[in-house]
């Protein structure tokens, strides 16, 4: 869709502006109006197809305070590259800013190290708080199963004591 066409209806949608006499030719292209979506056996054919598709993400988002310290990590490591080659060359230079620019270097290797121990810390800590999916191992599971199967049992026998009582059968030696 070209400007002038935006010009002239801005406020219809592509799929719902009238598409020409069959066999006219677009001016501005040359394409024949059937081919540009024109009308096709007495009716507009809709040829609107979306631009992209919606697909789910392969992996979460990265909680908040795992995103902030990411964020401060990669601008640390930014300007301490940008410190790296700003010392070297003014090293190549020759200049009396190298020295200072290789200490300042140095110590935001140790600022840029500690940023990225940081998000990882944050991320572990994270984790431990609010994110722990616990899946029980398999000996929880067959201990959990062992408990449910002895309280059914239980359960059946006070069911059976119960309708014993009811009908009367303690008081007898032998059920009819």
């Amino acid at each position: 869709m070209g400007t002038a066409e935006r010009r002239d209806a801005p406020e219809v949608r592509v799929a719902e502006r009238p598409a020409g006499i069959p066999g006219q030719v677009a001016p501005e292209r040359g394409i024949p109006a059937r081919e540009r979506g024109g009308v096709a056996n007495g009716r507009q054919r809709s040829a609107y197809r979306p631009l992209w598709v919606e697909e789910p993400a392969r992996r979460r988002r990265m909680a908040d305070p795992v995103r902030t310290a990411a964020v401060r990590a990669v601008l640390v490591i930014a300007v301490t590259l940008v410190q790296a080659m700003v010392a070297f060359l003014c090293t190549l230079a020759g200049s009396w800013l190298a020295f200072p620019m290789v200490i300042s270097s140095v110590a935001g290797t140790v600022v840029a190290t500690w940023a990225v121990v940081d998000v990882w810390v944050t991320r572990q800590v994270w984790n431990q708080r609010y994110g722990v999916v616990s899946e029980p191992s398999s000996t929880a599971r067959q201990l959990r199963r062992e408990r449910r199967a002895a309280r059914r049992r239980e359960r059946v026998a006070r069911r059976d004591q119960a309708r014993i009582a009811r009908r009367g059968g303690a008081k007898r030696l032998s059920h009819p």
